[in-house]
């Protein structure tokens, strides 16, 4: 089926393209050559990104009723973060240098948007809170455990399955997250579109690619695992790794607006 050259008028005109099982691999590759090519942009994102996990990880072991308050600000500082990565790939694409104050506030031109995005993530992030605590009060009718206490029930064998309905909740909250803004932010980027289009097109890119999008997020899975040991320090590195992948992962799976053609399902 042929499509106009006009532009896109809603989620589903928005002309997406068939993704290759070594695609994922392909957006690494760019991604590092992105990051050779703009050390300082991806060692203050990192540095950022480490931050973020070493608060996270020291309210978790001290303060552990505070983690969800900071993990929904860490999700509302997140995204702009991870925009300005996507600005420096898209500076290199256009024959640009890459510069640390533009993609500081590449973002301010598109906050309405990125605003309503980061609700709907915050609102996932809450739910799927609430969702985990009526999972402890199932199994755990004393009361909810300590830090320690949550450590030793998730690896107490004899706990099988409060593991197992813990982590379904988990990765059913987890995948609506994925599939909410998984190419939604670089397009905002790109192409200054409304939350909402934003948000369905990367659905959509999700549905017409389960196999490879089911790879590209379990690659993000292990890396960001990985990268967790030794304090996180390993985000120093991942964390711009996989913010400069993202944008090349928004390229390969959305038609660039005006081509025509459309993918197939």
């Amino acid at each position: 089926m042929n499509s106009t050259t006009s532009p896109d008028t809603s989620a589903f005109s928005i002309a997406l393209q068939s993704l290759r099982w070594r695609d994922p691999l392909h957006w690494l590759a760019m991604a590092w050559s992105d990051l050779r090519a703009a050390p300082g942009v991806a060692a203050f994102y990192g540095a950022c990104f480490w931050a973020m996990a070493l608060l996270l990880g020291w309210v978790f072991q001290h303060q552990p009723e505070y983690v969800m308050s900071l993990a929904s600000g860490c999700l509302l500082v997140g995204p702009f973060m991870a925009m300005g990565l996507y600005d420096t790939s898209r500076r290199r694409e256009q024959g640009q240098a890459p510069d640390l104050g533009s993609s500081l506030t590449c973002w301010d031109r598109h906050l309405g948007s990125m605003g309503m995005l980061v609700l709907v993530l915050i609102i996932l992030e809450l739910l799927w809170g609430r969702a985990s605590l009526v999972v402890f009060a199932v199994f755990f009718h004393t009361g909810l455990p300590s830090t320690t206490g949550v450590v030793d029930a998730l690896l107490n064998p004899q706990n099988w399955s409060f593991v197992a309905l813990y982590l379904m909740v988990g990765g059913l909250f987890a995948g609506l997250v994925f599939c909410t803004s998984v190419v939604s932010i670089p397009m905002i980027l790109d192409r200054d579109t409304d939350a909402l289009t934003a948000a369905i097109t990367s659905m959509r890119v999700v549905l017409d690619n389960p196999g490879v999008m089911l790879l590209w997020g379990g690659l993000i899975t292990v890396l960001v695992v990985l990268s967790l040991w030794a304090w996180g320090v390993g985000l120093l590195l991942v964390g711009p790794l996989l913010g400069h992948a993202s944008w090349h992962a928004y390229r390969s799976a959305v038609r660039p607006a005006g081509l025509s053609g459309h993918s197939a399902g």
